[in-house]
């Protein structure tokens, strides 16, 4: 596995810089992402780590002048109901960093949503605004 993390300090960082939007908005890609949701899996609800997803893209969007029309509901859903997904399956007693090189590892692959979404239907302004049920494939909602 490449670009695996070492310690739990790592991902911490990782997760720091997005809350603080320290981290830069071309640095922040799908593997941060995924890190950044087992972190709040890992310790809240899969509706409150959806809630707290959200509200941080978008204040990382507002602070780096990215339009919030970048923001994609449907997207954060499906990434935050995979991750918890995967995470199911994984012993309980894992920890952080386990965890998260194994969600990276099973859904590092951010072209995975089109598995189950049509590019016309995920790139829609009904999908970016609201949760919208897959086209090509079921995935369990939020």
């Amino acid at each position: 596995m490449t670009n695996t993390y070492k310690t739990a300090t790592e991902i911490e960082a990782v997760v720091s810089g997005f809350e603080s939007c320290g981290t830069g908005g071309d640095d922040f890609k799908h593997r941060e992402h995924l890190t950044v949701a087992v972190s709040y899996l890992s310790v809240s609800t899969q509706k409150q780590a959806a809630d707290k997803m959200r509200m941080g893209l978008l204040r990382f969007l507002a602070h780096h002048r990215v339009g919030s029309e970048k923001y994609n509901e449907t997207l954060t859903m499906f990434w935050v109901a995979m991750v918890r997904q995967t995470l199911g399956e994984i012993g309980p007693d894992s920890s952080l960093v386990e965890k998260c090189n194994r969600v990276i590892e099973v859904l590092g692959n951010p072209a995975l949503a089109f598995d189950y979404y049509s590019k016309e239907l995920l790139w829609s302004d009904e999908a970016r605004k609201g949760c919208v049920k897959p086209d090509l494939k079921n995935w369990e909602k939020v």
